[in-house]
């Protein structure tokens, strides 16, 4: 995997055109999940883009990784995105790894919050994640708060 982190302004046309049709037919079409995808938060100035290329090229794999206080008082990833043909793999466990690293590189001082779907929390917890919430309905899928605490 060919790993690369852009701020929005020096994402290319190509990139965010790849990156939102990534996250659309993962969040919006596959889990038929119709919701706001368009934030305001990507164009954020400290808004990191992780963008994952599999050996031909394609995008495969896409996470953002926030400010504190954009989404949570603390750090947060988001948006985590691996394209099917790229699953069961462990491309996912290697997006968030470089999702947790870039992080740290930016914010190293913060704590990681993200929001995910209640059947990852094993995965996330693999990964030193913790729940910090219940669980809850968001756009109709169970979803929990989980911590990174920084080491």
């Amino acid at each position: 995997m060919q790993w690369n982190e852009l701020a929005f302004n020096a994402l290319s046309v190509d990139e965010l055109y790849e990156l939102l049709k990534l996250r659309v037919d993962i969040f919006v079409v596959e889990q038929k999940c119709p919701y706001p995808e368009l934030d305001n938060k990507d164009r954020h100035s400290e808004t990191r883009h992780l963008l994952g290329r599999n050996p031909q090229g394609d995008l495969v794999a896409y996470a953002r990784v926030l400010a504190p206080g954009v989404s949570y008082p603390e750090t947060s990833i988001g948006r985590v995105a691996v394209a099917e043909q790229a699953r069961g793999c462990g491309v996912a466990h290697q997006l968030m790894q470089e999702s947790i690293k870039l992080a740290k590189q930016y914010w190293p001082e913060e704590n990681i919050q993200l929001g995910g779907q209640e059947y990852l929390k094993s995965f996330y917890q693999k990964l030193g994640f913790e729940p910090v919430s219940e669980v809850y309905l968001e756009d109709g899928i169970p979803h929990l708060d989980m911590l990174y605490n920084k080491q």
